[in-house]
Order: structure tokens, then sequence, then C-alpha cells
């Protein structure tokens, strides 16, 4: 059965009280025929259904009762928000499109951007300023064309100073202008006089089709007696899998003794990619339970009752997996979703060692859910572009353990700091030098003061930010 069919059934359990209300004229209308496909779409899926009234199964008595709830409501945008569960707690993540094929787009690692990663602190002293710091680079973006470089320092946006109150709108701009600085720390741990100041470079960038290789570097690293295999990984796309896999090879052809997995800017991505990522990574594991998923309760009780194969998630094999007992993984707040789940169903099973800081926190993945019969990409209502992303199911590891709402915090404390990024790959790039001291049993100075601390980044402007979905999952009869 694939991943349709099994939506269809899903869609089956909830929908069929409603089936009466399909061909009621009064949702004929354009808003009211899409807000048809939202409020089905959720009552069918949603992770949070039993805790938002106007998704229960019994909520509509009659056709004309359900067609007025419908008519309520001026936009599926508006529908769809009053149906999502403590927006600000628990679902910040659900999202409606009115374009699927720009989502379809943005999961195979295509978007819209000028190339910079960059993330957001707050000017020391200051609760309401805030500088802007360059991460890494894309090849061949606007940005790299105009030779921005990773660990350059911004202040303001068309010659606006950045405050926590307008550099939303500052940097959502398709086209803008960044106004560059320099930031002196006096050479001293104390940040109280750390100055920063706008220098006399401005430079236009503006946001174009992008194409972006999740894997950012890898390499292999030869240090003391061992070979070290590093790869820095910024996105879970499935398009990418057998690229890693030949990396993978490389590292297994090569004999490494130990492996660093960089998800210090890594919002997530497909569930998928992450456990072929986790499979690649150990291998002696084959078939085990990487993770388990629990749905809504519709959801979760027909599985139950019918197939619980299908809410375990396995290992899966590959000659190129590493058979590691050990993994260090880099993290950073920007670390979510998918870059989580692979820290957190990897730990049953081998020694996670954790540095940088803290993840984000999110443990739950969405599913896209297309105006179809069976909410598949098949046979779609050509009559609109709109789809769904709502969350849809929380994933537990092998142990049961989920629900980091604040984000898992790393074995061993390190910071960025803006002022000495370093070069990504190279040995002297502070947070791998750091693992790479702890790797080789050097001694090691363990910053465990926040002293910047990340207010936001460039993926609060991405198309999805720290997303996990699922998609083409099969089930095993």
């Amino acid at each position: 059965m694939n991943f349709s069919q099994k939506i269809l059934l899903i869609a089956a359990i909830s929908l069929v009280n409603f089936s009466c209300f399909e061909d009621d004229d009064d949702l004929g209308a354009y808003t009211s025929e899409i807000n048809d496909f939202v409020w089905k779409g959720m009552n069918a899926v949603y992770l949070y259904k039993q805790e938002i009234f106007d998704l229960s199964n019994n909520r509509f008595d009659s056709s004309d009762e359900y067609a007025n709830y419908l008519n309520n409501f001026e936009s599926p945008e508006i529908l769809f928000e009053s149906l999502i569960y403590e927006r600000e707690s628990i679902d910040k993540f659900s999202v409606i499109v009115d374009n699927y094929i720009e989502l379809e787009q943005f999961f195979n690692g295509s978007s819209v951007s000028n190339g910079m990663e960059y993330g957001l602190s707050y000017i020391p002293n200051s609760s309401n300023e805030i500088f802007g710091f360059v991460r890494y680079v894309h090849p061949g973006s606007n940005a790299d064309i105009n030779n921005i470089k990773r660990g350059d320092i911004f202040r303001g946006i068309n010659n606006t100073l950045l405050n926590i109150n307008n550099y939303s709108g500052l940097l959502s701009q398709d086209i803008y202008i960044v106004n560059f600085a320099n930031y002196n720390n006096f050479n001293t741990e104390n940040i109280n006089d750390d100055s920063i100041n706008l220098i006399n470079v401005n430079i236009e960038l503006s946001k174009q089709p992008l194409n972006k290789n999740p894997v950012y570097h890898y390499n292999i690293i030869n240090s003391s007696d061992k070979k070290i295999g590093y790869l820095m990984y910024n996105q879970f796309v499935s398009n990418y899998d057998s690229y890693i896999e030949t990396i993978f090879s490389e590292f297994k052809s090569n004999s490494v003794d130990e492996l660093i997995l960089d998800l210090r800017y890594n919002p997530g991505g497909s569930v998928n990619s992450a456990i072929f990522l986790s499979s690649l990574i150990t291998g002696q594991f084959q078939n085990e339970i990487f993770s388990t998923e629990e749905w809504n309760p519709d959801i979760q009780n027909y599985w139950l009752n019918n197939d619980p194969e299908y809410l375990i998630n396995r290992f899966i094999s590959s000659e190129n997996s590493l058979n590691m007992s050990k993994l260090y993984i880099l993290t950073t707040k920007s670390s979510a979703s998918a870059s989580e789940l692979v820290i957190n169903c990897l730990k049953p099973y081998i020694n996670i060692i954790q540095i940088g800081t803290t993840t984000y926190g999110k443990y739950q993945a969405s599913v896209t859910i297309y105006d179809s019969e069976d909410f598949s990409n098949q046979n779609i209502n050509t009559s609109h572009n709109y789809a769904l992303q709502p969350l849809v199911l929380k994933i537990l590891n092998a142990n049961g353990e989920s629900d980091y709402f604040n984000g898992i915090s790393p074995n061993y404390e390190f910071e960025e700091r803006p002022y000495e990024m370093g070069i990504i790959g190279e040995i002297d790039e502070p947070l791998l030098n750091f693992t790479l001291d702890l790797i080789n049993s050097r001694n090691i100075n363990e910053n465990k003061l926040e002293i910047f601390g990340l207010f936001d980044d460039n993926l609060k402007f991405e198309y999805l930010n720290k997303e996990m979905y699922i998609k083409n999952k099969v089930l095993k009869n």
C-alpha cells in the first residue's frame, strides 16, 4: 500500500460522516470550495484534532450547517488559522500555502534567496538593537557574486539600523542594501565594552531562485593518529540522499575512525532522509526500531488495530554504512526538527556527543495535503493551487522519548562568536577545533556562558521554517 492509499484510508476514518456534504450547492463558490478542502484535510490528519471543537467528527448535523460554517470565513487562511491548537506555544509550524508548486520546490532544495545565511544577536548592553553576522554563503548565489563571506558583520538594512521591531520587515524584502560594520571586542572576554560600528561598505542583494546544496562541506581530517570524517549538512533533502551515500562510501573506503556531523545550521526536512543518514552512520541496527509515530487518536487507533507496523520506522541497510558506535554532533539553536530527530533516535543505540548550544525543540512532523480525493498529489483540483502542511504526528525514539519542547542540550557547551567565525571545515574553525581537541583528548576550554545568544536567523524568511515532513512511506503487508 502506498502513501496515497494510506491517506485515503485515513480520510475515510474521519470523513465517513460527511460524504453527504460533497455535492451541496452552497459549497460551489471558489472560497467555500477551498474552505471545504481545508476543513476536511485538517479533520482527517491534524495531530491536535481532538483539542479543536470545530474539527470534531460530529461537529455538524447537516450539510446546511456545515456550509454556513464554511461561509463564515472570508479566506482559507483565516479558516486554517482558526483550527490551529495553541499557535504561540504548541503548534508554531502548521502552514497553509496558496501555491503547492513553490512548496514542492522548497522541499527539493530550491527556494528564492540571496544566498546569505545569517544569525542575529543583540548589540551588547542593548535589549532592543540587533546586528547580523554571516554564517555562510551559498556558492553561485547573489551574495557569493558580491563577495560576502562568513564572519561579515552587518548593522543596518537600507541605511536603517536594525532593531527588534523593524528587522523582520527590512530583511524580508526581495531587494535590499546591506550596511556592513566591524566588531571590536578589544581582546577581552567582557562583552559589555564591545562595539559594533558601521563601515563604508554597502552592498545590494537580491533574492533569486536558488538550488541550495545541503551538503555545504565534507572532508577527511587527519588529526593525531586518527582519520576523522566531517560532514556539514544543512537540510535534509531526499534529492541528495544518493550524494550523501557517495560521501559515506568515501568515508568508508578511507576507514575513518571517528565521524563529526555538523548540523549547527540545519533546520530539518525529510524524515526519510534522517532515517537514511542515521542508517549510514550506524548500519549494525538494520531493521531495528529507529522511531515510532503518534498520530491523532482516529488515525492512531486505526493503525494499532489494523497494522501496528505502520507506526514504526526502522533502520535500513546500506553497503556504505560506517557501523559507528559513537558520533559527534555539532548544534545550535538553529538545529531543529529532523536534526533533533537524528540525535534523539540514535541515542538509544550509540554514544552521541553533542557539542555547541541547545537545539530548537521540535519533535512533530507534517505532511503535504493536496485538494484531491485522497489528499495525495494525484488528480488534484485544478481550480486552485492551495495545499496544507499541518502537523500530523509526533515522533518518539525506541525508548519512547519525545516532547523536547525546550530543545536538546549539548554535552559540551560552546557558542559561536561573531567576531571569530573561522572557515567551515578548516581545523582552526573554533567549534570544529574544540571538537577535534575533544576527540584527541587534548585540554579543552568549554565555554558555558551564553555570550551572545541567538536572537533570530534568516530561516525566519524562508518559505518554510524548521519543518520536518514525511512522504511516500511504504507499508509492509
